[in-house]
């Protein structure tokens, strides 16, 4: 027998017998009377029975240890509380259960966490209709599901999740991209973050002495522990994993100093909405309108900042610190240089896509094809191209089997008290097992007993169906067990990635009462999903009761590309995510057509008195596969961009390369449907890019430029009165 499972027998054999006997009982009893220690002589128990505590522990199972007064270890008595070991009872009510239930099969065979999701599922909804059942109705979809995407990726997910676990520090080679290095580490991890489609590792970086982000598409290779123990680090207890899903792009490294923004009046409302977490947003004292609001933010890139006020155009006027106005001056400078009569990188020659540029080191290899396409990590990783039709994608995260054996016991000791067989099939779907896998957990699960030969039951398979022995069991399992920490890790990290979009129901009540039961957020010891997009939930929750009442809605909505307000009345059929925030999918009749309409550029939302039939032509989640996931919308026309050599490699990892130049600068394709749209993108790569073709297009980023520095004065002496407060912000965050 394996040492996983002779570990598991142990492990729940003592859980059974500790709960039957319903008193203290000592080491002795304890080697005497349970399944796997009575071989063993007193140093090998002493080992296995530490040992095994220690991982119940680690499971939040814990033991409760009475010592003598005399502190003698051998007259240790051990017992198991039920509440150390059964969930408290969440009372749900029927529209949480149907907002989980959609959560469930949103997610299903695509969140990096699915399968411990399931299981974590079936344990808190005990007693109640599965949740594993299909909803009725699709009123939300998602295009962005925190899925591991690929082979490789998964793989590398599963090893630094079980690491930061087990708290093991790991090893691994990554691509640094701001400085094109490759290298090793060395990492204590702490914690994982999904934000902006990607997974990242927060952990100690023995190389730097310090705190570090890693993106793990861009790690190399094999992840490997460091050591052969079972711990190699604890981490500190003033380590707080929110502080870094609460920063902007702008804010993703060591504050260098506070920008001043002027926000004019058309979108004071949004950014005050969605980015006054970043900063603070104040009144103007002067010289402005007084709809105009003042954005103060600490930044820590120069060129993150500059790019974000760039995309904002003619609505945002940066008004200091100086130096950050004078990098935004001479970003300016350079799209008018690149825009002029000579496109950039004439003299560089065209190479292959597939080759090599110029700058690479031989140690990084970081453009070269390979590097590329893994550096593009889970955006463009492509499932085994063998994978039989319909099969389920490979499981980034499986759960503990642990916390399977004790699911699959609960099922079978409440058929077996019901006199029912249960389907193998059924339990396969239900635990995502294979049947060999069912097999091995029942033979593992005849033998668990409660001590004296009482076992907790006896099942059999036969003719695709199980049969349990109602007598004997214990009443041990009859009742659903906590959430161990990788189950809790997944559904509230489900329900963050979807937040208040669920119209039939409410996730973020379900939430709370979750957190209750537990007794503590698993947010704050695994896994954190970061709010994508602004704070739309205001939004959301008016548009979800349009939809579940088939009302009218009435959105006065902001069109970024056209910078202008505009009133529609459309009808909402579901709200869906994609790369950039949530949309409600509606079809507009003033356009007999589908729109789109991203919640945090609503300003404001009106459910009127008018019900409207659901058209049967609608298709409301169509797009959740096309450019709601990968962000390329079909358009028709296209565009050819150069990208300077300092941000080619940010290129590769995000756009489609269509020509290597010799000097390291790189050509990508952009599909558009509206050229503002494209000036604006432009624009935001803050002289790092320049359109080649159409000539339209290349012109059009020419005259918005022009504005722009017309548009530039010298910073009014009110922005160099605010330089204390800016430093009080700054020594804040």
């Amino acid at each position: 027998m394996a040492k996983d499972t002779e570990k598991l027998i142990r492990q729940l054999s003592l859980i059974s017998y500790l709960m039957a006997e319903r008193r203290p009982v000592t080491a002795l009893e304890i080697r005497r009377d349970v399944e796997g220690y009575s071989g063993m002589n007193e140093d090998a128990f002493a080992r296995r029975f530490y040992a095994d505590r220690s991982e119940l522990e680690s499971l939040r199972i814990q033991l409760t240890v009475d010592r003598p007064t005399d502190g003698a270890a051998e007259q240790e008595n051990y017992s198991l509380r039920p509440e150390n070991f059964h969930l408290p009872p969440v009372e749900f009510t029927d529209k949480e259960l149907a907002a989980l239930q959609t959560a469930l099969s949103l997610l299903d065979g695509e969140f990096a966490y699915a399968e411990p999701l399931r299981l974590a599922l079936q344990q808190i909804t005990w007693g109640r209709p599965s949740p594993l059942a299909a909803p009725e109705q699709r009123s939300v979809a998602l295009g962005i599901t925190a899925s591991a995407g690929g082979h490789e990726l998964s793989a590398r997910l599963a090893k630094v999740e079980t690491a930061i676990f087990r708290n093991k520090t790991i090893l691994f080679d990554y691509y640094t991209i701001e400085r094109d290095e490759l290298g090793p580490r060395r990492v204590d991890p702490y914690h994982l973050l999904f934000q902006g489609g990607q997974f990242y590792l927060l952990g100690y970086s023995h190389e730097r002495k310090a705190i570090r982000v890693f993106r793990l598409s861009r790690i190399r290779g094999k992840v490997s522990y460091a050591t052969k123990a079972e711990h190699d680090f604890r981490r500190p207890a003033d380590f707080d994993p929110r502080s870094y899903a609460n920063r902007a792009d702008w804010q993703l490294g060591d504050p260098q100093g506070v920008a001043e923004i002027l926000i004019s009046e058309r979108i004071a409302w949004q950014i005050e909405r969605h980015f006054g977490r970043y900063g603070e947003v104040r009144e103007p004292d002067g010289g402005a309108r007084a709809a105009d609001r003042i954005f103060l933010t600490p930044y820590s890139t120069p060129r993150g900042i500059v790019s974000w006020v760039l995309g904002l155009g003619g609505n945002a006027r940066l008004l200091g610190p100086p130096e950050l106005s004078r990098e935004l001056d001479r970003r300016l400078k350079l799209l008018e240089q690149r825009h002029g009569k000579r496109p950039p990188g004439a003299r560089a020659k065209a190479m292959a896509t597939g080759g090599t540029a110029a700058s690479a080191k031989a140690a990084g290899a970081s453009n070269s094809s390979r590097a590329r396409a893994a550096a593009r990590g889970s955006a463009s990783a492509a499932a085994d191209g063998d994978e039989p039709p319909g099969a389920r994608p490979e499981a980034a995260i499986r759960p503990e089997r642990f916390a399977r054996l004790v699911t699959l016991a609960s099922i079978l000791i409440q058929a077996g008290r019901a006199g029912e067989r249960v389907a193998v099939a059924d339990v396969c779907e239900r635990l995502q097992l294979s049947e060999e896998e069912l097999h091995e957990d029942i033979n593992v699960l005849n033998v668990v007993n409660f001590g004296g030969g009482s076992y907790v039951l006896y099942a059999e398979i036969s003719e695709g169906e199980i049969e349990v022995d109602p007598e004997p069991y214990s009443d041990n399992f009859d009742r659903p067990a906590r959430l161990l920490p990788v189950e809790a890790k997944a559904l509230v990290a489900a329900i963050d990635l979807i937040g208040e979009h669920i119209p039939e129901g409410s996730l973020a009540s379900a939430r709370e009462k979750i957190v209750a039961a537990l007794g503590e957020d698993p947010m704050e010891q695994g896994l954190q999903v970061a709010r994508g997009g602004g704070d739309d939930s205001g939004v959301a929750r008016l548009v979800s009761d349009a939809i579940v009442a088939r009302k009218l809605v009435e959105l006065e909505y902001y069109k970024e590309n056209e910078d202008e307000l505009s009133l529609r009345t459309v009808e909402p059929y579901a709200l869906t995510n994609g790369r950039e925030g949530w949309y409600v999918a509606s079809f507009d009749p003033d356009r007999n057509d589908m729109r789109h309409f991203r919640l945090d550029r609503i300003k404001r939302a009106r459910v009127t008195d008018t019900r409207f039939q659901p058209r049967p032509e609608v298709d409301p989640v169509a797009e959740v596969d096309g450019w709601l996931r990968t962000g390329e919308v079909q358009a028709s026309r296209s565009a050819r961009v150069w990208v300077s050599p300092e941000r080619a490699r940010w290129a590769r990892e995000s756009r489609r390369v269509v020509e290597e130049r010799s000097d390291g600068a790189v050509v990508v394709e952009l599909s558009f449907a509206g050229v503002d749209w494209l000036v604006r993108e432009i624009l935001k790569e803050a002289g790092d890019a320049a359109v080649l073709e159409p000539k339209d297009a290349r012109a059009a980023v020419h005259a918005a430029v022009a504005r722009l520095r017309a548009a530039e004065a010298p910073a009014p002496p009110r922005a160099r009165a605010r330089s204390g407060k800016a430093k009080k912000l700054l020594t804040a965050r």
